[in-house]
């Protein structure tokens, strides 16, 4: 049994199989009676065992590749959901949704660029965007490599992103609709996808673990929580655009690019040395220390370029909206320049 009983649903269980999180899955998991507890029959310890699996390669910075039959991939995800849930770390929980989110992401626009049924198309759209987001998407039928977004929809997700490419002045445009491929398509909704995730994991309650479950949690624990709890950082002494970004990071959540550069440029001009730094980041969601730690040496003059990059200034902060000044920023023109009259 898939999720759909009747037979007019050109989308098939392979196609749900990628998108767990759609609400005819969990319309099928609701009636399907599924008792937790029947995670502990022997013949589930190898869907047990590949969430745990799943979510070691999710923390770890790395997108799930596997994919198997549908029924399999809905209890994997059902069972990696509890074990995130119940080991209640938030960094593992950010990171758990954020890779679950871009799994999907790569499912998703690898269908819409090669799914030729325009029915299944429009369902595919409407199962994900409209259903869970509230935003319609649609096919442009003259040229079925792109996408058609409402601008005021687009606008309010583009303006997360900080790259150029995002701008609207650098999009095609056209009768209030912002044309985009298969890609950007999914990837303007990667943000709410990782939040919806994250939502269902802090949303879920258990009321006692499975044996096999809970075996699980505890081997994850010893396993994850020495690299993965929260590291704290001392904020109380600079300036109030770095204080923000600190306690962003000390949550567990993502910082875009041109707030991380303000952190980096800022930790390095003050003395900081690259370990410090890239240490900085590892709450980051997204955190892949090799990338970090060559973007760190790139800002810092030491590695591609060769030339060692400022700190933003405040103005270009306050365009960026990452200037979160205080009566103590009054006379300074860059960050650098906060408590030094305290200093002297």
């Amino acid at each position: 049994m898939g999720p759909k009983d009747w037979e007019d649903d050109p989308l098939q269980n392979a196609d749900y199989a990628k998108y767990p999180f759609l609400n005819d899955v969990s319309e099928f998991i609701r009636r399907s009676h599924f008792d937790f507890e029947e995670f502990d029959r022997p013949e589930m310890k190898d869907i047990v065992d590949e969430a745990a699996k799943r979510i070691e390669i999710e923390v770890d910075g790395k997108v799930y590749p596997d994919l198997d039959r549908f029924q399999k991939e809905v209890w994997t995800f059902l069972a990696s959901l509890m074990m995130v849930k119940s080991l209640g770390i938030e960094s593992i929980i950010r990171k758990y949704a954020l890779f679950e989110a871009m799994r999907a992401e790569n499912f998703l626009a690898d269908d819409l660029k090669k799914i030729k049924d325009q029915n299944k198309i429009h369902l595919l759209l409407l199962k994900v965007f409209e259903e869970l987001f509230k935003v319609k998407i649609k096919a442009d039928h003259d040229d079925m490599r792109f996408y058609k977004v409402h601008v005021t929809d687009y606008l309010k997700r583009s303006s997360h992103f900080h790259e150029q490419e995002w701008k609207l002045i650098n999009r095609m445009v056209n009768d209030g609709y912002v044309f985009l491929d298969a890609e950007e398509t999914v990837r303007l909704f990667r943000n709410e996808l990782s939040a919806l995730i994250y939502d269902r994991v802090k949303a879920m309650s258990i009321a006692s673990l499975p044996t096999s479950i809970k075996v699980k949690v505890e081997e994850l624990r010893n396993s994850l929580a020495p690299r993965y709890e929260y590291r704290t950082y001392a904020v109380t002494e600079y300036p109030p655009c770095v204080k923000h970004a600190l306690e962003v990071m000390g949550r567990g959540e993502n910082l875009p690019h041109s707030a991380r550069v303000m952190l980096a440029t800022y930790m390095l001009a003050i003395g900081k040395q690259t370990d410090e730094v890239v240490e900085l980041f590892k709450n980051a969601p997204d955190f892949n220390e090799k990338i970090t730690r060559y973007q760190v040496e790139h800002l810092a003059g030491t590695k591609g370029s060769r030339v060692k990059y400022s700190v933003p200034s405040c103005e270009k902060l306050r365009n960026e909206n990452l200037c979160f000044a205080t009566e103590d920023c009054a006379g300074i023109i860059n960050p650098v320049q906060f408590g030094r009259w305290k200093r002297q």
